[in-house]
């Protein structure tokens, strides 16, 4: 188990052999540095074996927070002859990395392993070894007050090298974690970082570092004359054979640029609002079991509180799995947002005074959704929370599987927040979209989208580009893809105007 020290610095020491690996890769595929960098540099290990494979006509430099660190690298340094190696201690968020890197000649080598534990575990450890707060991937709204502005501090720090390496010819080559280097290459993209042949290497983390995590080489170059907003990624740091070829493809993120050039034709209008599941962040509170009269809590409590705000709930494993008769049920405050919770008082008296039983932990939630709202707010919640069918799929799974979700007892089953659905009228409607959307046309084009080791690999945002009139067309299903699409019960605005009116007129209302 790994000490709170030890987190707090991301203090995965790279094994000798796997970073002479890294070198002899990084040298077979052209890299012939003038100097070599490693910005948090433990014991000195890359240093190690940059020394073994460059030899002595090479600058070395090494820094590292931690003194015992850099005592360590002195030693095992000290006794290479005649190699220019200089070894600092310092930290990383406090040097001018611009200043240092313009400091030293062209055809830098920047290399290492920095950590992988993210802010928001630091910041609960009470760690100082954090960067300086800000809003530096650009998040809005929503976005930026919840999970989306969570990051590896290794992100933060490999942004700041890149544009600290700005118009300077160097080849930046660092361990992460396969989505830290997917977020980067997006944020540099974006950004117009002047990037090139950009690389990902898969490595055996477990094997390397004892933990069970996506994770990679991750290789690029800066100061080369022409841009790519493209990445390669290899099975490992031997392989020859590139496995996939993702980017921004048409101003977006594509996991696979080649399979999806054959099905984004599908790439268009969002003609059904895709909806996520209810969000409360207080499960041994808010979700039972149902036993005779009664009603189960997480802490195992036995409650006698009305059925009036209580529903049949599925969760992501339920979707992903196939079992869709519930076992749960989950308290629903609301019926939308901004209603008053303290009408649960008259109507449900016996409930409210279970809420306020259990108030001080509802109230304790962090997330800043529930600030400024009534008491006992929860979120994603709506008309759609409420139709008698759904099409809901689970987030947190990899294989995209559409399921369709029904009604209990004349209760609508609702889904937790890791799951997303189309809300339907019926059943006939919902069997008709998931038909489409289980369809082997629709599983090529979201897996062409998706990352499979993201934590949640399917997002609203990848299963908004599904245009239903052009599925339905390649599924021969346009006339009841017409009937459905026109008549969005659940949905708002002028959709059974506009549903199949000029694309271009839809997108911009002229």
């Amino acid at each position: 188990m790994k000490s709170k020290t030890q987190t707090q610095f991301g203090d995965f020491q790279t094994p000798v052999d796997l970073a002479c690996q890294v070198v002899r890769l990084l040298r077979a595929r052209g890299v012939s540095p003038a100097v070599v960098v490693e910005p948090t540099c433990g014991i000195g290990n890359f240093l190690i074996a940059s020394t073994k494979t460059f030899r002595n006509n090479v600058r070395y430099y090494g820094f590292d927070i931690n003194p015992g660190h850099i005592n360590g690298a002195h030693a095992n340094l000290s006794t290479l002859e005649a190699v220019q190696c200089e070894l600092k201690c310092g930290d990383f968020y406090e040097k001018d990395w611009a200043g240092f890197f313009n400091s030293l000649p062209e055809d830098l080598l920047v290399v290492g392993n920095p950590p992988w534990v993210t802010n928001a575990v630091l910041g609960s450890l009470g760690s100082k070894n954090l960067p300086e707060k800000s809003n530096f991937q650009g998040h809005r709204g929503f976005a930026a007050k919840t999970g989306k502005a969570n990051f590896d501090v290794s992100e933060w720090m490999l942004i700041r090298l890149l544009e600290s390496l700005h118009g300077k010819r160097a080849t930046l080559a660092m361990l992460c974690k396969t989505a830290t280097a997917r977020k980067i290459l997006k944020h540099s993209w974006n950004r117009e970082f002047d990037i090139s042949d950009s690389t990902m290497y898969l490595i055996d983390a477990k094997k390397h570092f004892g933990v069970s995590v996506d994770a990679c080489l991750f290789v690029v170059h800066t100061g080369e004359k022409e841009q790519k907003k493209t990445a390669s990624i290899y099975a490992d740091l031997s392989s020859t054979n590139r496995i996939a070829n993702f980017g921004i493809y048409r101003e977006e993120l594509v996991s696979d640029i080649e399979t999806f050039k054959s099905v984004e034709e599908l790439d268009g209008i969002e003609y059904r609002k895709w909806r996520s599941g209810v969000k409360h962040d207080a499960v041994k509170i808010m979700e039972f079991e149902p036993s005779g009269n009664e009603w189960v809590n997480g802490f195992d409590e036995r409650c006698m509180i009305e059925s009036s705000h209580l529903f049949p709930l599925l969760k992501s494993s339920n979707l992903a799995n196939g079992r869709l008769e519930p076992s749960k049920y989950v308290l629903l405050t609301q019926r939308k947002p901004t209603d008053d919770t303290s009408s649960i008082s008259l109507n449900a008296p016996k409930t409210w005074q279970y809420l306020l039983t259990h108030g001080d932990v509802l109230d304790r939630r962090k997330s800043s959704i529930y600030s400024k709202r009534p008491r006992f707010s929860i979120f994603g919640v709506g008309p759609y929370t409420f139709s008698p069918w759904k099409v809901a799929i689970s987030g947190l799974y990899k294989n995209p599987v559409f399921r369709v979700i029904g009604s209990v007892n004349s209760k609508p089953i609702t889904l937790d927040d890791t799951c997303y659905f189309i809300p339907c009228e019926t059943k006939e409607e919902a069997i008709f979209f998931a038909f489409l959307l289980n369809s082997e046309v629709a599983n090529c084009f979201i897996k062409s989208l998706i990352f499979p080791d993201s934590k949640r690999p399917i997002t609203i945002d990848v299963l908004k580009r599904i245009d239903f009139k052009k599925l339905s067309e390649r599924m021969n299903s346009e006339a009841e893809a017409t009937r459905y699409l026109e008549n969005a019960v659940f949905e708002s605005g002028q959709q059974k105007l506009l549903v199949y009116e000029d694309e271009e007129t839809y997108r911009t209302g002229i």
